[in-house]
């Protein structure tokens, strides 16, 4: 009696590690590593000027977290980019022939991302939070630091390089394909306002303009990826 007692608690320990065994294989987190690339069209949202979008590129890793019984994923991104924005200015502060004033800005961002599966892991919803560090404007020619931003009589092309540099934006996209290669669209907006450090200017004379600074980061990035 005592040995089929023993028999019985052995199969029992034997089922209940090879259920526990066969569970955590079925629900087996596995980590994976990205490098991306690609292009970013990058604009700046805002009442004061007249802006219009230029293309950019963008390079970053990723850490990725696929969690098989859930309905998403996650991941770590970091992203370095160069952005370019054009600015109507001209020469003349009243009547001018109107031109587009470059500027180009280097960023760093840092975002984490959720990946809703819509077909299992090829094709994926991802949005999320992204804290990003950014460098002033810089103008492209320095011939036309002097050049006038439209809609003032006295704000010149070199007083308005000097923005925000922390900002806190929001994330959202759709990534395709295979385990170990994807392509991904997504669309950053800027939740905190780029330009506010320039209110703080008191050098920057808004004689015959908005005196209030205000305007929203608003980027589209098209990368694609390889995964480890």
């Amino acid at each position: 009696m005592k040995h089929n007692n023993f028999i019985l608690l052995v199969v029992f320990c034997i089922g209940f590690v090879t259920t526990s065994l066969a569970q955590h294989k079925r629900y087996k987190i596995k980590n994976g590593i990205g490098i991306h690339g690609g292009i970013t069209q990058f604009d700046i949202l805002t009442d004061n000027f007249e802006t219009s979008s230029s293309t950019g590129w963008i390079g970053g890793l990723s850490a990725t977290v696929d969690l098989p019984h859930k309905w998403y994923t996650v991941s770590y991104n970091v992203h370095l980019s160069e952005n370019k924005v054009n600015v109507i200015g001209g020469a003349l502060p009243l009547v001018f022939q109107e031109e587009e004033i470059e500027y180009k800005m280097f960023t760093a961002q840092v975002s984490f991302l959720f990946h809703a599966k819509i077909v299992e892991d090829y094709i994926t919803a991802d949005f999320g939070p992204m804290i990003q560090y950014n460098s002033e404007l810089e103008l492209e020619d320095d011939s036309q630091e002097n050049y006038f931003i439209k809609g003032y009589n006295n704000v010149l092309a070199s007083d308005i390089t000097d923005i925000s540099k922390f900002n806190v934006n929001g994330a959202v996209g759709l990534s395709a394909g295979f385990p170990g290669f994807k392509l991904r669209g997504q669309y950053i907006y800027g939740f905190t306002n780029m330009l506010n450090k320039l209110n703080n200017n008191n050098d920057i004379d808004t004689l015959g303009g908005d005196s209030k600074f205000k305007g929203h980061q608003s980027m589209f990035v098209f990368t694609a990826m390889i995964l480890f």
